[in-house]
């Protein structure tokens, strides 16, 4: 069920929201050299129906005003707290931002805490947002993480950034705390916010992106293209597939996939490359016990079944029943 909502009357300034909700919700946000962005997440937050209790803002080395910004925010809002990591010198993404996280986390005062959410400071939402994700989890109690679907502004138009429904946006994570404990929190190495939903499903739990307009998260940078440039991310989500366990079919279809996106078609082809310079090189694989093969198992039965329609289409296949992934329970 959906938590009481919580008392804040300590902690909320006379001109706050007051009739905003409060939930046993702690939002987590690394973020460095943001300031051209965050003001829109700030922003986004406060207008929200329903609000967090805390909202830690870990600064990972900024070197621009993103600090100050924060802190102006947070002295009229003191639900919103600054907190500062000691400089690595570089933004290290993929295993940095875990490792900011979980520095956050460790900085967390209310620790009645029920939800934890990961939180980029590049994104902007609609005031029901939080409210849609609450909505979800109190109709699903075995519901362990929720997001929204990811567009990214372009122009005049809204590029959505492709996620399954049964995957959660990395930008803006809601975990139920009991899950992510489960789970053993975030893995820190790269797709990080992939092997979370996998190991989630593994033990049990459901996880989930809503494609309600009203629950879109708008993402202000091009995903992937924070540490240098685009192509270099490419290389390291070949890298990070690769790491993860992806089965070498599903790592293609995968590539093919992404060629569609920016930068067209090259940009596919450098994560396979990367993908298969890092098998032939035997870089490293995550090795929790069984995670790999539930994963392959999953991947190989997305196959089959976008096969099975694609031949259905082409009306090469009658009974597109038969390559349906079998119900939990009947593997």
């Amino acid at each position: 069920m959906t938590p009481s909502p919580v008392s804040t009357s300590a902690v909320v300034a006379p001109e706050f929201k007051l009739s905003a909700t409060r939930v046993p919700l702690v939002i987590v946000s690394p973020v460095r050299d943001e300031a051209a962005l965050i003001r829109l997440t700030l922003d986004a937050m406060l207008q929200q129906t329903v609000l967090p209790v805390e909202w830690v803002i870990v600064d990972d080395g900024s070197t621009d005003a993103t600090p100050a910004i924060v802190a102006a925010y947070a002295a009229r809002y003191p639900f919103i707290r600054l907190v500062h990591n000691p400089d690595r010198g570089y933004r290290k993404v993929g295993a940095g931002v875990v490792v900011a996280f979980k520095f956050g986390v460790s900085q967390i005062q209310y620790q009645a805490y029920q939800y934890l959410a990961k939180m980029d400071g590049d994104m902007s939402f609609g005031p029901h947002y939080l409210a849609q994700m609450f909505a979800a989890f109190d109709a699903d109690p075995r519901l362990a993480a929720i997001s929204g679907k990811v567009f990214r502004p372009e122009g005049n138009q809204l590029v959505e950034e492709a996620i399954i429904d049964e995957h959660v946006a990395g930008q803006f994570k809601l975990y139920r705390r009991a899950a992510y404990e489960e789970i053993g929190g975030f893995v820190e190495e790269v797709l990080w916010d992939g092997i979370d939903v996998h190991m989630a499903r593994m033990k049990g739990w459901h996880t989930q992106s809503i494609p309600a307009p009203e629950a879109r998260l708008y993402h202000h940078r091009l995903m992937g293209s924070s540490d240098k440039n685009v192509f270099r991310g490419r290389m390291r989500w070949g890298r990070g597939i690769w790491f993860m366990g992806y089965h070498p079919l599903y790592a293609l279809a995968s590539a093919l996939f992404r060629m569609r996106e920016k930068p067209r078609v090259i940009g596919g082809l450098v994560i396979f490359f990367a993908y298969c310079k890092a098998a032939v090189t035997q870089h490293p694989r995550y090795d929790y016990p069984g995670f790999r093969e539930y994963l392959q198992d999953w991947q190989l039965a997305q196959l089959k079944q976008k096969a099975a329609g694609l031949l259905t289409k082409l009306g090469l296949l009658t009974n597109p029943e038969s390559a349906k992934p079998p119900k939990k329970g009947q593997e």
